[in-house]
């Protein structure tokens, strides 16, 4: 339920606006005098807020001007008995959303408070918007494993090198090739991921190089590949260990000759992507056991980041600790939580098997279901589950 708060040193006034507000499902609470009405606003959140100008001790101005340092994103509307051009404009000037009259109007109060309320709920979107958008990738650690990762990535980011990144399962390998197109000269072309284990065998040319209308039962209009939707940026091939045979020898035509050819079809496309594949099987070893080209692993592997186990990396925990923590309570919107000392030894005596993908779900489960401060004990009970 939208919150409106009324600020008028009239009683009339402000019980009529809150008996009209309530009936139209809008939660009211009322302030006679500003230093009232900043009083509620430091404790409370409110949508729109609706103040009078002519009042004793603090006009609304003043208010108005106070509401813009405090809470600048809620919407004011300024109304007034002795309004004129000037005072309206002062208003808007000084940042109220709008300016009306008293009699009130009924029906311009109403519209004048939704489009308030839409301006208020586009900005709440808009901030979650660039919170996600402007989040910045990066690799947390500074041990010896996790910085040579580091460094290989800001050498080999500028240059269209392919790269095979290997490592276990959730060590963040595909962080690592987020990174590379971040900083790469293709940051602002396409980042188009293919997780080749996800993908059937018999629909995995389809979905890397596209299909011609008719080309199979289902394919009822041409369609696109992953390779022609990462012209100009970067294709990464996850888990590439998995891909057919078939699709491989597809994959080392188009690195070879930069050009793909669609299911169905004849003629021959350019495409301009750089390529990144992950793996976490040994292709050494597939390649003995005939699955996987030997051509095509010494195409990809031109420049080999390994991405380190966390058991491998335990000095970061600490940083770790730190980065989940916030990251996690800013997503569930509750105060941040503290590990202490004895706890985070206690992590690092734990046997991570699902790496920094378990590491990040053990965090959660003790941000859920422990109290303020994250101790011992309650690693001992949650953080690896009891059978």
């Amino acid at each position: 339920m939208s919150r409106i708060l009324v600020i008028d040193d009239e009683r009339s006034i402000r019980n009529t606006l809150k008996d009209i507000l309530e009936f139209e499902k809008y939660e009211v609470e009322l302030a006679e005098d500003g230093f009232k009405a900043l009083e509620l606003l430091k404790s409370n959140d409110f949508d729109v807020i609706l103040c009078d100008i002519k009042m004793p001790g603090m006009d609304g101005i003043e208010v108005l001007q106070k509401v813009e340092e405090i809470k600048p994103d809620i919407p004011v509307v300024m109304i007034s008995g002795h309004g004129n051009i000037d005072t309206a404009v002062e208003s808007i000037k000084k940042g109220a959303f709008d300016f009306i009259e008293k009699p009130l109007d009924l029906n311009r109060l109403l519209i004048t408070l939704r489009n308030a309320m839409d301006k208020s709920t586009l900005i709440t979107e808009t901030k979650v918007l660039r919170k996600k958008v402007g989040k910045r990738i990066d690799i947390v650690g500074n041990s010896l494993a996790i910085q040579k990762v580091k460094d290989m990535i800001d050498r080999v980011a500028g240059t269209d090198a392919r790269v095979l990144i290997t490592g276990s399962n959730g060590t963040g390998k595909e962080l690592v090739a987020r990174l590379l197109h971040e900083k790469s000269n293709r940051s602002d072309g396409p980042f188009i991921e293919v997780n080749c284990a996800a993908i059937p065998s018999e629909l995995i040319e389809s979905e890397l190089f596209g299909h011609e209308k008719g080309a199979f039962t289902s394919a009822i209009k041409q369609r696109k590949g992953k390779f022609e939707q990462a012209t100009g940026g970067t294709i990464f091939l996850d888990e590439i260990g998995d891909m057919s045979l078939s699709a491989q020898a597809k994959v080392l035509r188009v690195l070879q000759e930069s050009v793909i050819t669609r299911v169905g079809g004849d003629s021959q496309i350019k495409v301009d992507v750089r390529v990144i594949a992950a793996t976490n099987k040994n292709l050494t070893r597939e390649i003995e056991l005939n699955s996987f080209r030997e051509d095509l692993y010494h195409r990809l592997s031109v420049i080999l980041i390994h991405v380190p186990d966390l058991n491998e990396r335990l000095e970061d925990i600490p940083a770790l600790c730190d980065y989940f923590v916030g990251l996690i309570c800013a997503e569930y919107g509750i105060t941040q939580k503290l590990i202490d000392n004895e706890a985070i030894s206690e992590l690092q005596n734990i046997r991570w098997t699902g790496n920094i993908r378990e590491f990040r779900n053990v965090i959660e489960r003790l941000i859920i279901l422990c109290d303020k401060i994250i101790t011992k004990e309650d690693i001992l009970n949650y953080a690896v589950p009891r059978q």
